[in-house]
């Protein structure tokens, strides 16, 4: 999971500027889509091209109205929006936190699923996007 290391303040720099660049552009993200409600037309935010060329939702689709839901506090229609990718923040959260402390001790990280790791993210991915496009 982790990368050489040559313990440099340079190497340090490099290796945590990434993880800790990406809490600030998701607050600078976040503060955006406070005042934009995914719910409502005609908001200026991204769109999942495969919904658009399809009518199909993906399995991150409702992301951005479930981050919206979850800014406001309404943890219900977050739950609505995406249930499967809510239920992976706090896989998302140990991750990042993984990356962060092994960037500032100037390591790399890198997750390394192998093929059965793939393949189990790959199985629930397709089943939550069947299920939710039947239901």
């Amino acid at each position: 999971m982790s990368g050489g290391r040559d313990g440099s303040p340079a190497a340090r720099l490099r290796t945590a500027a990434l993880p800790l660049a990406v809490p600030v552009a998701g607050a600078i993200g976040a503060r955006y889509l406070w005042s934009r409600d995914p719910h409502l037309p005609g908001q200026l935010l991204p769109f999942c091209p495969w919904r658009r060329l399809t009518g199909l939702s993906c399995p991150g689709c409702g992301a951005t109205r479930m981050t919206y839901d979850l800014l406001h506090g309404d943890l219900a229609a977050a739950w609505a929006d995406n249930a499967a990718l809510l239920l992976t923040l706090p896989l998302l959260a140990v991750l990042y936190a993984n990356w962060l402390r092994h960037g500032l001790a100037g390591r790399r990280f890198r997750v390394r699923l192998g093929p059965r790791g793939s393949a189990a993210v790959l199985t629930v991915a397709v089943l939550w996007t069947v299920g939710r496009n039947l239901g």
